[in-house]
């Protein structure tokens, strides 16, 4: 099995994965035995890390990603996850959705019946984009709903029945950037290129805006500056939301 894909050299990806490992590695056992359960998986960019816990499941809707997952060796079901997922309750110690709940338009759903095959004691991950004032035509063209503050995404984690343990915004030291850039592109009615065009039908390929490699380096070297201080505290501001909640055991 890969244990590193494309992917992970985009400075987007690798940030947010650092930041995710710095989480759930203050939050999750530290055991190699776990079941844990991808939501929205894609073509299983995450599933090689998660996969130093035990054993991961995943669920895809797009049938694309899902023979790209199963090409990299990957447990992957096409499955549309607004629907009840086809799990007996209790049957995972973790639940990921990652940057997955805000292209549903009841995301609730979502995190209740992840809430309903968690195990009691078992965590649930999520990271959502941040602030609707961030929508881009990244947003629409990923089929977005909306965007969340940290408050509002801390209320939905509530409302399905978990604790919060941990929710910080990440992207902070670009915040500044992006929402220039944002300012700009919509000053000059512009709209980036992506880097997945002339793809055939039956292709995928994961939608990200090109970086140039200097470029690319430098803000990879700040996520590793931001993983670590998200180790030790909350972050206040970025362009994304990262959240650690558990099942109460009782």
């Amino acid at each position: 099995m890969e244990h590193a894909l494309e992917e992970d050299n985009h400075w987007w990806f690798a940030s947010r994965t650092r930041a995710l490992n710095a989480l759930m590695e203050e939050l999750l056992p530290t055991r190699s035995d776990l079941h844990l359960l991808d939501v929205g998986c894609g073509a299983g960019n995450m599933m090689h890390h998660l996969s130093r816990y035990g054993r991961v499941k995943g669920l895809e809707i797009d049938p694309r990603p899902v023979k790209k997952a199963r090409e990299r060796g990957y447990e992957v079901d096409l499955f549309d996850v607004t629907q009840p997922m086809p799990f007996a309750d209790g049957s995972f110690d973790a639940v990921t959705a990652l940057d997955v709940i805000e292209h549903n338009e009841d995301d609730l759903a979502i995190l209740r019946d992840s809430y309903r095959v968690l195990k009691p004691g078992g965590h649930i991950v999520i990271s959502v984009p941040a602030f609707m004032f961030l929508w881009t035509h990244n947003d629409e063209i990923n089929a977005h709903v909306r965007r969340y503050t940290a408050r509002e995404l801390r209320q939905k984690l509530v409302d399905s029945g978990y604790t919060v343990q941990r929710l910080t915004y990440n992207n902070f030291f670009i915040f500044p950037l992006a929402a220039g850039l944002l300012l700009l592109r919509r000053s000059t009615n512009r709209k980036p290129e992506l880097a997945s065009h002339h793809l055939r039908a039956d292709e995928y390929q994961v939608e990200m805006e090109p970086t140039s490699p200097p470029v690319n380096t430098i803000l990879t070297l700040v996520g590793k500056l931001e993983a670590g201080l998200i180790r030790s505290f909350n972050l206040p501001v970025g362009t994304s939301l990262l959240a650690v909640a558990q099942k109460p055991l009782a």
